[in-house]
């Protein structure tokens, strides 16, 4: 009789029968099978037929040069070899302290490793991106020419790895290494690389300093340059390898504290004294370089595929902002100084790129305070919250603003009111500071940030302190210092009906066959809160705010003035407007912080020269374009321009 209390195994359970089990045994072992020796038969396959070229052979394919275009598909400029620029260097003279600064900066275990990074290989098969980075796998990147983030890419270097670290020393693979890495400005090992940095031969003279400078141009040497960049951010750069060389044992702390970053030593880019592009063309050519290194597209990889590049440059824009720039300035006294940036609305398209004809120093890429031009910000910040732009005001003659007391002037007339749109004509601070105290420095960033101002900049955070966290009082009167290709994108944002994009100035890459092989996609977006409703309200507002006039259709713009020290003078002026199709920034200053008066006398201020040469580049790229606002929509023409 069954027991009805038994367990179901003992009363229902029916064994499976033993032939299915063998079986489902069967499919267990091949598929286990499979999965183990594809990937061993892969490996082998690939083992024989891959094979890792000489750095004579790569050496010998970077001779080939690179064109620039403009965005009509025109000839910008090219990227040619010089002659010399890569002198093969034996294991045995690269000096210690060089190899010691490249070991600890890109891969600390190079000397026991087996070619890869276990943990950055395991990260790239998960996520298709990204993965070991060590010496060996960067000389295959080079090698090969193939540095795309594929799977497909991450199987072959791990088998060339394996490869080359069976059939080399270490010492004939970092040999190999360090003589086809670009060190910037065409150069290509270490011993063109302290030629051109400075001026000297590669010997065991080189100095701690300069070893660690060398290393960190490696990572993204059209970036780390101190002449692309700043020697601010050379110098954030420079330290980080030498508290690399501290951490790995190669540097003791006592002696670092005595090193110093080598300013001095450091040699200006040789290449626009040679003759071969002007300084205009050479600021635009380290940009679209520098751009290209964050897309994973660096000088090496484009030459050794004889690349054409097609930048956002449209010819009679630049040729316009370059004659207006000179045409203004011409009779000034010898430090002025002034730049241009002209972005397309909607798109992010840098279309005038004017960094400056007077040194290898790019002032169109070099932050600066911006004054009452950083106000539509605020106001935007306020318009996000609801803040109301022709409400009567009473414009404070001081306002406490994070323990700083701002003191003005009444620029509101007899009556001691004015509405933020008559503050914002008048070039009243007042009502700003006050706006910007009621909606707190963390908001009005916040409104920076949604039109377009990028939050770092060369590894800098933007619109803060230099801790990163805090924010002065003097975001509430512009003296945060800005490029004006981050003004020009931002107040394209406004031009665009609130719809943001980055500024750029590469749009395509092509190979020697002309088939694209890397195309900027979009990000266009709406700058506040997602919402486009909202973006185009406050665009709209802000355009009727600013509202100008050219010579033949409304615009928008505003003035701004940077104050030289606690001086009745400035140091700086700007003017940044826009039509529908294009957002301009214009910057004037000098070298260095001093006052600036013209020729005349005259004190410079965003209205005088920054306006002028505003209105004549706008006024020269603008003929023959239709306009854009129709009647009633956009700003009114008016005679005057904001301050």
């Amino acid at each position: 009789m069954e027991n009805p209390d038994a367990p179901e195994s003992e009363t229902t359970a029916t064994p499976e029968p033993k032939g299915k089990k063998r079986r489902w045994r069967r499919i267990a072992a091949w598929t286990l099978g499979l999965l183990v020796g594809i990937p061993v038969v892969a490996f082998g396959l690939a083992y024989v037929l891959l094979d890792v070229r000489s750095p004579q052979e790569v050496l010998a394919d970077l001779d080939k040069t690179v064109v620039l275009q403009n965005a009509d598909g025109s000839e910008l400029l090219k990227v040619v070899p010089p002659g010399g620029d890569r002198l093969f260097v034996p294991y045995d003279a690269v000096p210690a302290k060089l190899r010691d600064a490249i070991v600890a900066t890109e891969d600390p275990t190079f000397w026991d490793n087996e070619g890869f990074d276990l943990t950055g290989l395991g990260r790239a098969l998960v996520t298709g991106v990204g993965g070991g980075s060590g010496i060996t796998q960067q000389y295959i990147k080079k090698s090969t020419g193939n540095e795309d983030a594929t799977l497909t890419r991450k199987f072959s270097e791990l088998v060339l790895a394996t490869k080359i670290t069976q059939q080399q020393t270490k010492k004939e693979i970092f040999e190999s290494y360090v003589n086809i890495i670009s060190f910037g400005r065409g150069t290509y090992g270490p011993a063109s690389a302290m030629n051109a940095y400075f001026g000297r031969k590669l010997d065991d003279s080189m100095t701690w300093s300069e070893a660690a400078f060398l290393a960190g141009m490696i990572q993204s040497p059209s970036v780390h340059d101190p002449y692309a960049s700043s020697h601010e951010h050379a110098r954030k750069r420079w330290s980080y390898v030498m508290n690399k060389l501290v951490a790995r044992g190669y540097v003791s702390q006592a002696e670092a504290v005595t090193m110093t970053y080598p300013e001095d030593a450091i040699q200006a880019p040789s290449e626009t004294r040679a003759g071969r592009v002007t300084y205009e063309q050479y600021h635009i050519k380290q940009q679209v370089l520098a751009e290209l290194e964050q897309v994973g597209y660096p000088l090496d990889r484009l030459r050794g595929g004889a690349m054409k590049v097609e930048t956002t440059i449209d010819p009679r824009a630049q040729a316009e902002a370059e004659k207006a720039v000179k045409e203004r300035l011409k009779g000034q006294p010898e430090h002025f100084r002034a730049s241009l940036v002209a972005v397309e609305p909607g798109t992010g398209a840098i279309r005038a790129y004017n960094g400056g004809g007077w040194s290898v120093h790019d002032y169109a890429g070099t932050p600066y305070g911006t004054g009452s031009a950083f106000q539509p910000f605020i106001l935007a910040a306020g318009l996000e919250r609801g803040a109301g732009v022709d409400e009567p005001l009473k414009a404070p003659a001081e306002v406490d603003f994070l323990g700083e007391t701002f003191k003005f002037e009444d620029q509101c007339g007899e009556a001691g009111k004015c509405t933020l749109r008559e503050a914002m004509v008048r070039g009243a601070r007042g009502p700003f500071v006050d706006l910007a105290k009621k909606l707190g420095a963390e908001a009005v960033r916040e409104g920076a940030r949604a039109a377009g101002i990028p939050e770092t900049v060369d590894g800098a955070v933007t619109l803060r302190e230099k801790d990163g966290f805090l924010i002065s009082p003097g975001i509430a009167v512009g003296r945060y210092p800005l490029r004006p290709s981050d003004m020009a994108g931002a107040y394209a944002t406004f031009a665009a009906d609130g719809m943001r994009a980055t500024p750029h100035l590469v749009s395509k890459i092509r190979d020697e066959n002309g088939e694209i092989v890397w195309e900027r996609p979009s990000d266009r977006a709406p700058a506040f809160k997602d919402d486009e409703a909202l973006s185009r309200r406050i665009a709209g507002t802000m355009s009727q705010v600013l509202a100008t006039g050219l010579k033949d259709r409304p615009a928008a713009l505003k003035t701004g003035d940077f104050q030289f020290e606690e001086t009745d003078d400035n140091a700086g002026g700007w003017a940044v407007g826009y039509t529908p199709q294009l957002a301009t920034a214009v910057w004037v200053g000098s070298d260095e912080p001093r006052r600036m008066r013209d020729a005349a006398g005259e004190k410079l201020t965003g209205r005088t020269i920054p306006a002028d040469v505003w209105q004549r580049f706008m006024n020269g790229v603008h003929q023959g374009m239709p306009v854009r606002w129709p009647e009633g929509s956009g700003p009114r023409p008016v005679t005057t321009a904001p301050r």
